[in-house]
């Protein structure tokens, strides 16, 4: 088995960042402004012009850099350091609850609160209906 690099491909590059995104070709093409088998000849080829590349990088969310230097190695090591116990990446507040929790408490919270507000002027307006019928 040869341990030997394999060669600078952008198309492979692109295609994988593109894979990577969940995105087909068909969508790179529209957002390209061209069709699906340029798209797919684009992958297949081993470089490409300054241009090109810009517009592609733009199309698909990432740096010229990131498809340049884009490897499957990286991406692995970059995932796998959310999974290792070597500690936080990241030593900032940590969420140590569910958003969605907080959001439903905050509906009841304001039902609850509109619930009290229509029984007021429940309240109010039989008071006034009370001083009329006084008059």
């Amino acid at each position: 088995m040869s341990t030997a690099t394999k060669p600078y491909h952008i198309g492979r590059k692109i295609s994988r960042i593109r894979e990577l995104k969940d995105m087909k070709q068909e969508a790179l093409a529209q957002a390209l402004g061209t069709n699906q088998q340029a798209v797919s000849a684009m992958e297949n080829s081993e470089t490409m012009e300054d241009e090109k590349l810009i517009e592609v990088a733009n199309a698909l969310g990432v740096s010229v850099e990131a498809i340049k230097n884009f490897s499957e190695e990286g991406v692995i090591n970059y995932f796998n350091s959310f999974t290792d116990n070597k500690g936080p990446i990241y030593a900032g507040p940590y969420c140590t609850f569910n958003p969605l929790d907080k959001l439903v408490e905050a509906y009841d919270e304001n039902k609850k609160l509109y619930e009290r507000l229509v029984q007021t002027e429940k309240e109010k307006n039989e008071y006034l209906e009370k001083l009329l019928k006084e008059k």
